[in-house]
């Protein structure tokens, strides 16, 4: 199995693009955290560790990472998106709070089938795909009941 450098920096050649010393530090800090997060808020890790990385670069190179397939976007709210890193990990779905923002991951091997079966009975391929169900979480729909009595 190819280690994430590979793969990205196969990508990156594929695409006629370099491994920069700035596209290997945000591939690091992406993979040294295993939260969902905004590319603000890496821009910030970044930069509180004197790495001074534009914010440009960071876009630029999320997008790559997406492309590559180590990075998934998750959440797409408030204008922006959320990413995981997805080198590893099993595929998985979310859950997402629109009260608290929590998120929730969660696997169910019964939708992956209904997938391919769906894509088998209509002759397609697929490549990926994101399932996001929005709600409230346990906690914010028992505040919610609690606040109509």
């Amino acid at each position: 199995m190819l280690s994430k450098d590979d793969i990205f920096k196969e990508y990156l050649t594929s695409k006629k693009l370099k491994f920069t010393p700035e596209r290997q530090a945000i591939l690091n800090r992406v993979f040294e955290n295993h939260k969902h997060f905004e590319a603000d808020e890496l821009l910030v890790d970044l930069r509180l560790n004197d790495l001074k990385i534009s914010k440009a670069t960071i876009y630029r190179t999320l997008a790559l990472l997406v492309k590559s397939g180590l990075l998934r976007e998750v959440i797409f709210g408030e204008r922006h998106a959320h990413y995981e890193h997805v080198y590893g990990h099993e595929h998985h779905d979310h859950l997402v709070c629109n009260g608290c923002g929590k998120i929730i991951e969660f696997t169910e091997h019964r939708i992956e089938k209904l997938q391919d079966e769906v894509c088998r009975k209509n002759k397609f391929k697929a490549d990926s795909h994101r399932l996001q169900i929005q709600g409230l979480c346990e906690d914010c729909w028992e505040k919610n009941e609690n606040a109509v009595e």
